[in-house]
């Protein structure tokens, strides 16, 4: 009863007619940046600090307006991701993987609407759990360590065998590529520069905007290209539904509370977040359809594994607000600027700020409920004319993701360098698509790599070199052994069956 009535305060903060104002613009900025590729709440939230002392905001009302944003981008970045393959946040790569197949079937109205509602879903269910469950599960996540972090890397790897399960060979390769990927740029032990062919430009290693926008975005306009040459425009086909109906709904409904679930748990571990939750959800979605081949259509628009993902980043994003707000411990970039501005307002993050800024920590959790309700209240209505953005001609399309995507990739660094480096990955990637390599394995190997390598870096600066180290845990024994028998069992299973079931499963 005690946490209901700090919550009815929380609500009494967040009402004022200055935090909805406040909450409102974050909504709307925040999926505006979600939208545009390259841009990302770090960037967006790293801009507002001095803003918001310039206006004399409390911290309250501060942390409200990011935390409107951070939630705000996780909406947006499914947006582009659904209808021109281009993902918005790293979160969004998995949502591209049954979104975009959906739009080209006509169905953008239905994924986008659908999306909408499964992001709710995920966001209100790990809003529920910050109020719940937030001091328990912050001793959980002080339980990972570098070594678990390693065997945790090595289980997502794993899991994205499940990305590509007719051609794991092929989704191994691309995730090899991105771990090699991360590792330009200089060593942040030694101060050598690795792979960077005595370019300035590298030291500081590949951004992730020109890697995301040149492997999504440049490759899609050349393969767009190619199959509407002499199209006047992409149409959705006539009688395609704006909203998606309640079959939909309840046949998704399990999808989108499992990952809920997993986005959850993963998103309390710093540096995971939603790409890896929504990574794991997908994956494990995926592995449950198999049994059901009638219903089976991911890789080719399936509404779970939409519906999947999408909860999955959402109550990520929701959840990293836990150990933030319990134990001072940042979960992702969004959330350590966050920090930072409590640091000057003069506040010490951590278990004490629940007593002492009962007004900030509570204020700000009732602001996730209010902020999701109203993102959930501006996506739906807008579907019809997000929707009508395949309508538009190629030859204004193609143009309009260009001059995007470059100013994406330009504002990172104000370099030009940027953009030469995109249009090459870009082409690398057309041809690895004309290859069927996917592109998804690649960007998760390329974010997950290099909190592989610090993580693993650590574990062996504690035993002195003994690799023995990373299964000295009962959680690094239990991720490593999942992780072997999902690239085994299959196999295993698939010899253990009668020749004739093999022949008909080919």
């Amino acid at each position: 009863m005690e946490t209901l009535a700090f919550l009815m305060h929380g609500f009494a903060v967040a009402a004022t007619p200055t935090n909805l104002g406040l909450a409102a613009m974050g909504a709307v900025v925040g999926t505006m940046v979600g939208v545009l590729p390259g841009l990302g709440p770090v960037n967006a939230v790293a801009m507002l600090v001095p803003v918001v002392f310039a206006l004399g905001l409390p911290p309250e009302s501060s942390m409200i307006l990011m935390a409107a944003i951070y939630i705000g981008s996780e909406y947006g970045g499914r947006i582009s991701a659904i209808l021109i393959n281009v993902p918005g946040e790293a979160s969004a790569v998995m949502t591209a993987l049954e979104g975009y197949p959906l739009s080209r079937q006509g169905l953008a109205g239905v994924a986008l609407s659908l999306s909408a509602v499964t992001s709710f879903i995920g966001s209100l269910l790990a809003t529920i759990g910050i109020v719940l469950f937030a001091p328990i599960l912050s001793k959980w996540a002080l339980a990972f360590g570098p070594v678990e972090y390693v065997a945790l890397m090595v289980f997502a790897f794993a899991c994205l065998t499940g990305l590509l399960a007719d051609q794991p060979v092929k989704a191994l390769l691309a995730a090899g590529i991105g771990l090699a990927l991360s590792t330009i740029g200089i060593d942040a032990n030694s101060g050598v520069m690795r792979y960077t062919f005595d370019m300035p430009n590298l030291i500081d290693g590949l951004a992730f905007s020109t890697l995301v926008i040149g492997l999504f975005a440049i490759s899609e306009l050349l393969i767009l290209l190619q199959t509407h040459h002499g199209e006047k425009s992409v149409q959705i086909p006539k009688g395609g539904r704006k909203l998606f109906n309640l079959s939909e709904l309840r046949f998704t409904f399990p999808a989108a509370l499992r990952g809920s679930a997993i986005g959850f748990f993963i998103g309390l571990l710093p540096g995971a977040g939603g790409t890896v939750g929504s990574a794991l959800a997908y994956s494990t979605e995926r592995k449950m359809a198999e049994r059901s081949a009638k219903t089976n259509r991911f890789g080719n628009g399936d509404l779970r594994g939409l519906a999947t993902v999408e909860a999955a980043n959402n109550s990520a994003s929701n959840s990293n607000f836990i150990p933030m707000l319990t134990l001072g411990i940042p979960s992702s970039g969004t959330t350590a600027i966050m920090l930072g501005v409590l640091t000057l307002y003069n506040l010490t993050p951590g278990p004490m700020l629940f007593t002492s800024q009962p007004d900030l920590v509570w204020g700000l959790i009732a602001s996730l409920f209010i902020g999701n309700i109203m993102l959930l209240a501006m996506n739906i209505p807008l579907v019809g004319v997000f929707a009508r953005m395949l309508t538009v001609p190629a030859w204004v399309l193609v143009p309009f993701i260009v001059v995007v995507s470059a100013v994406g990739v330009y504002s990172g660094k104000s370099a030009s360098f940027d953009l030469v480096l995109m249009v090459a990955v870009g082409a690398i990637a057309y041809w690895l698509r004309r290859l069927q390599v996917p592109m998804a394995p690649l960007i998760l190997g390329f974010v997950l790599g290099g909190i592989l390598e610090t993580n693993l870096r650590r574990a062996l600066s504690l035993s002195a070199g003994d690799a023995q180290i990373l299964w000295s845990s009962w959680i690094a024994i239990v991720l490593w052994a999942a992780a072997v028998a999902i690239l085994v069992l299959p196999h295993v299973l698939r010899r253990l069956l009668p020749p004739e079931a093999r022949l008909s499963e080919d």
